[in-house]
């Protein structure tokens, strides 16, 4: 085992890791004069430790795992604005224009966990039925057939209802990212590049949420105000948990020492809130994610 080596390659790849195990720099430096076969023997359970401290928490769910989830997700709308460009919907040129822009985002976002994933990365034709989605929401889990009998039934004839299911995959899909960072602290390079595609997941929210704003959905804002603000009742559990006004064990409608309380919409809005694999999973099965 070539520790000095591999303290190099990790450096390559996490240019803060000597930053991250200082003070412990200096044994690893001398590392090798250990000498006895005892402390040679013990070299992986240090190395391990130490990676542990360097890093934070093993995390509990495989990195292999989580990027398989994501491409699951990144499948279905990948596919989705595939269907919107190509369909014959009456957007406008702007909303058009925009709709190719994400097109691009999420088939890139596709071939890039692919790529990361190789061999390991989960087959499309594993989703839905042999890859084609029921973008209605009423996908047969049991028969694995699309119905087109969903809740969206206009989904790809009415642009209101088009942008309505692109809101709430957008907005479920930062929710979903959030939710499993902790799951990736041990791996600092996929984490960031997960973190990448949050924040274009959120920029993808946040302007299809103001496309529907622009559309006459009044009530919908840029960002995600307390539980549910779509206005559609089918898509409740995208929203669960979002009305939450509680951040770090403080109730942030009532911050001591500030003048006047803060709002419960003001409150929702600041945060966005995470979902777990198992809770999302449930959320897009009914367009034939498995």
């Amino acid at each position: 085992m070539d520790l000095l080596n591999i303290i190099e390659e990790i450096n390559n790849v996490d240019p803060e890791f000597q930053d991250r195990i200082s003070p412990r720099r200096a044994a690893i430096k001398n590392i090798t004069s250990f000498g006895s076969k005892v402390a040679v023997a013990a070299l992986p359970f240090a190395f391990s430790t130490l990676f542990k401290r360097a890093y934070g928490q093993t995390p509990t769910v495989a990195v292999n795992d989580v990027l398989n989830y994501a491409l699951k997700l990144e499948y279905l709308e990948a596919a989705f604005y595939n269907a919107g460009v190509a369909s014959n919907l009456g957007f406008s040129t702007a909303e058009k224009a925009y709709l190719v822009t994400i097109q691009g985002h999420e088939n890139a976002h596709v071939k890039f966990l692919q790529s990361v994933l190789g061999s390991a990365a989960v087959a499309q034709s594993s989703q839905g039925m042999n890859g084609a989605y029921d973008f209605t929401g009423g996908f047969n889990t049991t028969t694995n057939t699309v119905t087109g009998t969903g809740p969206f039934t206009t989904v790809l004839s009415n642009v209101d209802t088009y942008f309505a299911v692109a809101q709430a995959f957008e907005d479920t899909g930062v929710r979903a990212y959030k939710g499993q960072a902790p799951n990736l602290l041990g791996n600092q390079v996929v984490l960031t590049a997960a973190l990448n595609i949050h924040s274009v997941e959120a920029r993808h929210a946040s302007a299809i949420r103001q496309i529907r704003r622009s559309r006459g959905a009044t009530t919908t804002k840029p960002w995600i105000t307390g539980a549910n603000d779509t206005g559609i009742a089918a898509v409740n559990g995208n929203y669960a948990g979002e009305d939450n006004v509680i951040q770090g064990g403080v109730t942030i409608t009532n911050l001591a020492g500030v003048s006047g309380n803060v709002s419960v919409n003001a409150a929702t809005e600041a945060f966005d809130e995470p979902l777990t694999m198992a809770q999302v999973v449930a959320l897009v099965n009914i367009f034939g994610v498995r």
